[in-house]
């Protein structure tokens, strides 16, 4: 037992340079990823705009991540993916003064600016992990990239909280949006230093250290079998339609049904990514004794009963306990998937496979806060918030279904691989015959 812990630790070990610096870049991009996510929609709501207008921020910012995301993937296929990251985070540094002074058609152009440069560094943080790590790394390797995503997060929350009330308090400026808009401006200095992690990064210009694309393919995109990009698609769009309409507005929901100050929902919202982690650090080992399907699909459908007591119970512990088990239960197994998902493309759709990826996710959270806002002013706060969680539950059991038909039979592939040439060399083998696995899906 113990000797198989000691081997289970020293498997997040041995990274290359450019992965060991782009973790330092994740820890304080997803500070200001993650106090975005946590408190803009409050911040909106305490400068007055309605729950309809707070919708159509949340769809514009999706549908500028749309609009960028394929060409964004071709770009970084010529320029490298470091170029578009630093692009990307420059344009989220300045997304966030746009929307300081709260005048709503700055917003609009500043959401829209956020959802166009997160989306371009989303698009190609998963090629890059994938071309700066060896194939019997990815597992780890994004799981701890995932996992320490989280924890960033829970500190982020935590102390961005806690600080920005007390300073908005002594510098006398108020109640009210004003702790937000303090904690708006620490965000874009913080996008600024995220830019500067990026820099040492080694230059990825295309060149003999990954293939260029092949001839023929237009717009950059690249797709050799487009029923198994689907089959890689359709189950995250289907649970982005549940979780846009919902997951980004979880905040309000605890906010107005407890009655939580700033510090107070940071804080929950903190130990939601806190459990997070913990199941994402687990999860590598879950695929290796269920498969790496079977593991997904086992933490997901785990998550779903946990809705119920979310949506539904009146304890503010019950609630707090619910939504950390159903964040670590659904999010555990995003690292895995992702890194089945770029082993099983050839190296030249890598960035065409991330960049549908994050658009499919995008186009689901377009229209999702959509169908939020509209529920929210015909149905009012508690009953729209009951449809909301009833969709959602819907949503996620059809993804999670969809998972398990098709995929698990790469899997069974996967074990038959092992039986026949040992574990160690399974990763290097699944790496290199990708489709062949699926063809038994």
């Amino acid at each position: 037992m113990t000797q198989a812990f000691v081997r289970y630790m020293r498997s997040f070990t041995g990274f290359s340079r450019d992965a060991r610096l782009f973790l330092v870049t994740t820890i304080v991009y997803g500070a200001v990823i993650s106090l975005y996510w946590a408190d803009f929609n409050l911040y909106v709501g305490a400068i007055g705009l309605s729950p309809s207008t707070m919708g159509e921020l949340m769809s514009v910012a999706m549908l500028a991540g749309v609009l960028v995301a394929l060409p964004c993937g071709a770009l970084s296929d010529r320029i490298g993916r470091r170029a578009v990251m630093i692009g990307g985070m420059a344009m989220v540094a300045v997304a966030m003064l746009a929307v300081l002074p709260g005048n709503v058609a700055l917003l609009f152009v500043g959401v829209a600016a956020l959802g166009a440069g997160s989306q371009a560094v989303s698009v190609v943080q998963i090629p890059f992990i994938a071309e700066h790590t060896r194939p019997d790394q990815r597992n780890e390797y994004f799981a701890i990239w995932f996992a320490i995503n989280n924890m960033t997060a829970v500190v982020a929350m935590l102390a961005g909280g806690a600080i920005a009330t007390v300073l908005a308090t002594t510098l006398g400026l108020g109640g009210g949006p004003a702790p937000y808009r303090v904690l708006i401006v620490g965000i874009a200095l913080l996008g600024v230093l995220s830019v500067v992690t990026v820099l040492p990064l080694t230059s990825d210009r295309p060149g003999l250290d990954r293939p260029r694309r092949a001839q023929g393919h237009r717009f950059g995109i690249a797709v050799s079998d487009r029923g198994l990009f689907a089959r890689l698609l359709l189950p995250g769009f289907i649970t982005a339609l549940g979780a846009g309409q919902l997951i980004p507005f979880l905040n309000v929901f605890v906010q107005k049904k407890f009655n939580l100050g700033l510090p107070e929902i940071n804080a929950v919202i903190a130990i939601a990514y806190l459990g997070t982690t913990f199941a994402i650090i687990a999860q590598p080992a879950l695929a290796r004794r269920f498969g790496r399907i079977g593991s997904i699909v086992l933490v997901q459908a785990s998550s779903i009963p946990f809705l119920l007591v979310l949506g539904f119970s009146p304890v503010l512990w019950t609630v707090i306990v619910a939504l950390a088990v159903r964040n670590s239960m659904m999010n555990a197994g995003s690292p895995i998937f992702d890194a089945f998902a770029m082993e099983h493309v050839s190296a030249a759709e890598r960035a065409t496979l991330a960049a549908g990826m994050t658009l499919s996710w995008s186009l689901g959270e377009t229209v999702a806060p959509l169908y939020y806002g509209e529920l929210q002013s015909r149905l009012g706060f508690t009953t729209g918030y009951t449809v909301d969680f009833i969709t959602i539950i819907v949503l996620y059991t059809i993804a999670t279904s969809l998972l398990w038909r098709w995929f698990r039979g790469a899997d069974r592939a996967a074990r038959e691989v092992a039986a026949a040439v040992g574990e160690a060399e399974v990763e290097p083998i699944l790496a290199e015959t990708p489709v062949t696995l699926l063809e038994h899906a």
